[in-house]
């Protein structure tokens, strides 16, 4: 896959989408193949920096103590005290409200404990419980403003037992540059996490969030694979028929006149002879 292929897939999505009264995503889908992953270790589960941000703010929860309340206040969608941790352990509907509501957890490294206990049988299951791959896991003295603009270009790249890979790359509105470098670095990095790289992709899509996936480098494959040429049946010469010469018309006739040359001859007539 290459610039050109994602450039012409984003036209064609833009092109057939009906616009909606809401900012769409556009999504990245890999189709694996070739993989077992109904075998846990051969799953897809990692964290990757894009160049870009994916058009949108990334809505993130901080769980934290004393030392980082004010600046997760300042920096962060959400910030919730440790001495709160308790109400949210004791409702597990507003810990799925807060699920639903926020794209990354950061926690405290010296309150996990807490965290889990609090948070855990919610966030875990959803993939979203603080993960220090991904920088989500800080010490009292973090810098949470750098924690915020690293995690608006961190994308979470994760497969179940499903061959099908989805992944947020942009939104309506942003710069089709900074979508196509995104889609880029996202192929690029399913390549080096798959074991026989581009032998493991079965198909790369694109789509916005109501619309009609269109297929990456669709168009140049098709163009590429030229109709079978119809091949003329030779034109052969018809052999010509054999040229005899004609003998002459003597020769033609030999029978005949052989017949002719054994006639026996007639006897000569003799006047009778004169008494």
């Amino acid at each position: 896959m290459n610039k050109n292929q994602f450039s012409k897939a984003l036209e064609q999505v833009k092109a057939i989408s009906t616009k909606r009264k809401f900012n769409q995503t556009y999504d990245l889908i890999v189709k694996l193949k070739g993989i077992d992953l109904k075998n846990q270790g051969n799953q897809l589960d990692f964290f990757t920096q894009l160049h870009y941000t994916r058009g949108k703010d990334v809505k993130i929860c901080a769980l934290v103590g004393g030392e980082l309340i004010e600046q997760a206040k300042k920096e962060m969608t959400t910030a919730i005290h440790s001495d709160d941790f308790g109400k949210y352990q004791s409702d597990k509907k507003m810990v799925k409200k807060l699920a639903d509501n926020h794209d990354f957890f950061v926690a405290q490294a010296n309150l996990m404990t807490k965290v889990a206990a609090a948070f855990g049988r919610v966030l875990g299951p959803k993939g979203k419980m603080p993960n220090p791959k991904a920088g989500c896991v800080v010490p009292p003295a973090a810098n949470l403003g750098a924690v915020k603009a690293k995690l608006q270009k961190t994308v979470r790249i994760r497969s179940s037992a499903s061959p099908v890979l989805n992944v947020a790359v942009g939104t309506e509105g942003q710069d089709e540059k900074e979508i196509i470098d995104n889609m880029l670095t996202v192929y690029d990095q399913i390549i080096q996490h798959v074991p026989q790289e581009k032998n493991n992709i079965k198909d790369v899509m694109l789509k916005l969030t109501m619309s009609k996936p269109v297929k990456v480098g669709a168009k140049e494959e098709e163009a590429g694979k030229k109709a079978p040429e119809k091949k003329e049946p030779a034109q052969t010469e018809e052999p010509a028929e054999p040229v005899t010469e004609k003998a002459p018309e003597a020769e033609e006739k030999p029978e005949a006149e052989k017949a002719e040359a054994e006639k026996p001859e007639a006897p000569e007539k003799t006047a009778p002879e004169e008494a």
